[in-house]
């Protein structure tokens, strides 16, 4: 997992969770930003297909904002703002 503050095109922060599968890239997402203050941009890459469904109820459930999902060539990019 490689994580990335500052990405200079969306000016958020990166978590490259790419290649890992259920339940890693939602755990690894969630360890990610568990320390990051409301209203950060976070962008999430992972390639695991379950985490359409679970990095949205991992939103849901810890209160933060997800944005929405895009997929080029067999990577999702999930939008994520943390909550407080």
């Amino acid at each position: 997992m490689a994580i990335h503050s500052g990405d200079e095109e969306h000016n958020c922060h990166v978590i490259d969770v790419r290649g890992l599968k259920c339940p890693l890239p939602v755990l690894k997402t969630a360890k990610g930003i568990a320390s990051l203050p409301p209203g950060i941009r976070v962008v999430v890459l992972a390639t695991d297909p379950m985490a359409a469904i679970d990095i949205p109820h991992f939103c849901n459930e810890r209160g933060h904002r997800f944005l929405g999902r895009r997929d080029d060539e067999g990577v999702s990019r999930y939008e994520i703002e943390t909550g407080g």
